[in-house]
């Protein structure tokens, strides 16, 4: 499917909001973010929705302006010794049907000059889905190598998060997986340019992404309980 959804322009009124990250500035910017930044990334959380579906039936494409797949521009600041009231990135996330937290499996995008990523797998799950994810690997660990192989594309993901720095309690030390069942966050990246996000073919780039990153998601998810 070819139809350009984000544009360069997107791109520099971040690096603008940057440098005038305050209310006055964005307000009188308002109507930029929305025909910029906000209708553009729902537009593209609509189309995706139609591919997510067939990547897994259980994972939520939701195109509505608040409460949906698109994370506010507006910062929580409450508990934050930053203040600056928007946030610097246009980001959506996929999460599964079932997950209300953001700890709970799911994709993700995320456009920020300079950094621009598809995601896929949990962030900082809670122990008990930690743990189903532990014992998932150590109970079938070709599976698990397998969905992070990428064997189609000659090359594995690289994951990516915090991990402990001993192993954790009621896992062997010397466990050939050892680094993979230290993980606290079990998350992997597919980087692209600013010029492909702003290309005509960026949505099937990001959908390839997806599934690329598919057997690991669902290895993710199935060991947290979940149906994929």
């Amino acid at each position: 499917m070819k139809k350009q959804h984000f544009t360069p322009e997107l791109f520099t009124f971040f690096r603008e909001l940057r440098k005038n990250n305050n209310r006055d500035w964005f307000m009188t910017n308002k109507t930029r973010y929305e025909s910029l930044v906000r209708d553009p990334m729902l537009d593209f959380i609509s189309d995706f929705g139609v591919f997510l579906r067939k990547i897994s039936p259980h994972f939520v494409a939701d195109p509505r302006p608040s409460g949906g797949s698109m994370f506010r521009v507006y910062r929580d600041t409450r508990f934050s010794n930053d203040k600056s009231p928007y946030k610097l990135q246009a980001a959506a996330r996929f999460r599964h049907v079932l997950g209300k937290e953001i700890h709970a499996p799911g994709f993700y995008l995320h456009l920020e000059p300079g950094a621009v990523f598809a995601g896929a797998g949990v962030w900082h799950p809670d122990t008990p889905t930690l743990t189903k994810i532990r014992d998932a690997i150590v109970g079938d660990p070709g599976r698990w190598k397998r969905a992070v192989s990428m064997r189609t594309k000659g090359r594995g993901l690289v994951l990516s998060g915090e991990s402990l720095k001993r192993p954790p309690r009621g896992y062997a030390p010397d466990h050939p997986l050892i680094e993979d069942l230290k993980r606290k966050d079990f998350v992997t990246i597919t980087r692209f340019t600013q010029a492909q996000a702003s290309a005509d073919d960026f949505l099937t780039r990001y959908v390839s992404a997806c599934r690329d990153m598919a057997p690991f998601t669902r290895f993710i998810t199935e060991a947290a309980g979940l149906a994929w």
